[in-house]
């Protein structure tokens, strides 16, 4: 027999807060319009930092050195959509 506390461990609820504790991209109500897009433009450099022929195909691209690209890419991980902006207080 399955205590009733067991069950609830397994409810949809605890699933996605697990996921939002592995997976900080994913979201939640209170993210903004900045951070969701921060978070895309982060995970997608360092994809491209994380698999080496797309990094190459990258600098060939933009006819740069391999290292080149990976240190632009990373110092662009810092802040990759600018700034925040400003909050409003109320």
């Amino acid at each position: 027999m399955v205590s009733f506390s067991s069950e609830l461990r397994y409810t949809a609820n605890t699933q996605l807060e697990h996921l939002h504790a592995r997976y900080t991209g994913t979201g939640h109500a209170d993210l903004t319009k900045y951070d969701w897009v921060t978070h895309q433009h982060r995970d997608t450099l360092s994809s491209i930092v994380g698999h080496p022929s797309l990094l190459s195909y990258l600098a060939l691209a933009d006819g740069e050195a391999i290292g080149r690209t990976k240190f632009e890419m990373t110092e662009r991980m810092l802040q990759p959509c600018g700034p925040p902006p400003k909050k409003d207080e109320d």
